[in-house]
C-alpha cells in the first residue's frame, strides 16, 4: 500500500489515507437525477445493509456532510418530542450527543464513566429500571477520544430486555470490527472511517417499521431521514444536492471492501497495525493509556512522554515531515497524543511509521518516551 508523490500518509480516525481505486472514482462528473447516479446510490445502500447483515429488518438513508449530521439527523427522526434519551458517555462523541439532544429540545439523562473506563451494562440496567420516562438510549461503540470499544452486545441485551429503543454511534467501529447485535434501531456511521472512503458523506441504518412511524419528528428539513427515505423509496434520488463525487469514491470503497474480505478481512488488517504500532511504541518507552482488553484496534492514545526534551509540536512536525500525519489528544484528564490503526495502510506503512517515530526521538534527545 502506497500513496502518491508526497501525500503522506494519515494515521489519524478519518479522514485517512485511501486507495488509489477510491481516489479515481472522483474524476468523473456526475448528474445527481441521472439514472447512473441513482444506481450507484442504490449500490452504496444495499452494501451497507449487506455488511451490517440486517437487509430484511433495515433500509440505508445516507446524509449529506460528516458524520454528526448523520447522528443529529438520526436522534431528531427517531427521537418523538415527548422522548427521553439515556446517553452512554466515556469520552467526547457520547457528550456530543447530549448536545446535540439539548439543541433539538429533547429530554436526555447520561451514565458517564471516565475515558478509559467502559460502560457498564449493569449500571444502564438499573439506570432504565429506575426511569421509566426513558425510551431510547444512545450509546457509541468505539471512543476515539481514547480508542475504548464498549460492550455493545451487553448493552443492546439490557436495551431489549428494558423494552427501550437502542441508537448506535458505530462511527470509528463499522466495517472493520462486529457490531455484536442487530437488535438496533439505528446504526450511524460515515464514509471516511473503517470504510476508507472519503469525507463527505454519511449514514443511518434503520429499522424500516420504526422509520415508517417516524413522520413529523424531525425539527429540521434537510436533515429529516423519514423524508429522504420516502424520496428514495419514491423514485431512488436524494432531495437535495448530493456529495456525487463523494458518493462515486464511497462506492469504490465499498468495492475494496468487499474484496478484502468484508469486515473479517478489514478488522484483521487493522489489528495487525494496531499490534505493529503498540509493540513498535512500547520499544521506545512509550505507554498506551488503555489495557489490551479495552483498546480496539482503531486508534491508541499514548500518555505524554515524562522527558523534559520532549515538545509534542515538535514531535508532530518532524513525523509530518518524514510522511506521518498523528492527531493529539483529546483526553480532559491527561496529556497525550493518538495514533491510528485505519485507513489504507499495512504492515509496511506501520513499520515505517514506528522507525521515523524512533528517528524523531533520536533527533530530538528524548532517550524514553515513558510517562512520568
Amino acid at each position: 500500500m502506497t500513496t502518491d508523490g508526497n501525500v503522506p500518509y494519515l494515521l489519524t480516525p478519518g479522514p485517512l489515507t485511501t486507495s488509489a481505486a477510491t481516489k479515481q472514482a472522483m474524476l468523473r462528473d456526475w448528474g445527481s437525477r441521472d439514472k447512473d447516479f441513482i444506481a450507484l446510490t442504490a449500490e452504496i445502500r444495499e452494501r451497507l445493509v449487506s455488511i451490517a447483515g440486517v437487509a430484511d429488518s433495515h433500509t440505508v438513508v445516507p446524509v449529506q456532510g460528516s458524520g454528526t449530521f448523520a447522528v443529529e439527523a438520526t436522534l431528531g427522526t427517531l427521537v418523538p418530542r415527548d422522548g427521553k434519551v439515556l446517553v452512554l458517555v466515556n469520552g467526547a462523541y457520547g457528550r456530543r450527543m447530549l448536545t446535540i439532544l439539548e439543541r433539538l429540545g429533547r429530554a436526555a439523562t447520561s451514565v458517564e464513566t471516565a475515558e478509559d473506563v467502559p460502560i457498564d451494562p449493569a449500571v444502564v440496567d438499573a439506570v432504565l429500571a429506575g426511569d421509566p420516562a426513558i425510551t431510547h438510549v444512545a450509546a457509541v461503540q468505539c471512543e476515539t477520544t481514547s480508542g475504548i470499544l464498549n460492550p455493545m452486545g451487553e448493552i443492546a441485551a439490557v436495551v431489549a430486555v428494558q423494552g427501550r429503543r437502542l441508537i448506535i454511534d458505530a462511527m470509528s467501529a463499522f466495517g472493520a470490527l462486529p457490531t455484536e447485535t442487530t437488535d438496533y434501531d439505528a446504526l450511524v456511521a460515515s464514509s471516511n472511517k473503517c470504510l476508507e472512503g472519503v469525507p463527505g458523506l454519511a449514514f443511518a441504518i434503520l429499522r424500516r417499521e420504526v422509520l415508517s412511524a417516524s413522520a413529523d419528528n424531525a425539527p429540521s428539513l434537510s436533515l429529516d431521514l423519514h423524508d429522504q427515505w420516502r424520496g428514495f423509496e419514491a423514485n431512488g434520488q436524494w432531495r437535495f444536492t448530493p456529495p456525487t463525487h463523494v458518493t462515486a469514491a464511497f462506492a469504490a470503497a465499498l468495492r475494496d471492501h468487499a474484496a478484502e474480505g468484508g469486515v473479517d478481512g478489514r478488522g484483521a488488517r487493522y489489528r495487525e497495525n494496531c499490534r505493529i504500532l503498540i509493540d513498535g511504541m512500547r520499544a521506545m518507552g512509550f505507554e498506551p493509556l488503555l489495557s489490551t482488553a479495552l483498546q480496539a484496534p482503531i486508534i491508541v492514545t499514548f500518555k505524554m512522554p515524562a522527558d523534559d526534551k520532549f515538545d509534542f509540536e515538535t514531535f508532530y512536525d518532524r513525523l509530518a515531515a518524514r510522511g506521518f500525519v498523528i492527531y493529539p489528544g483529546k483526553l480532559t484528564e491527561a496529556a497525550s497524543f493518538r495514533i491510528g490503526c485505519i485507513g489504507h495502510l499495512g504492515s509496511d506503512e506501520m513499520h515505517g511509521a514506528v522507525g521515523a517515530a524512533r528517528d524523531v526521538l533520536k533527533e530530538m534527545g528524548v532517550t524514553s518516551g515513558a510517562p512520568a
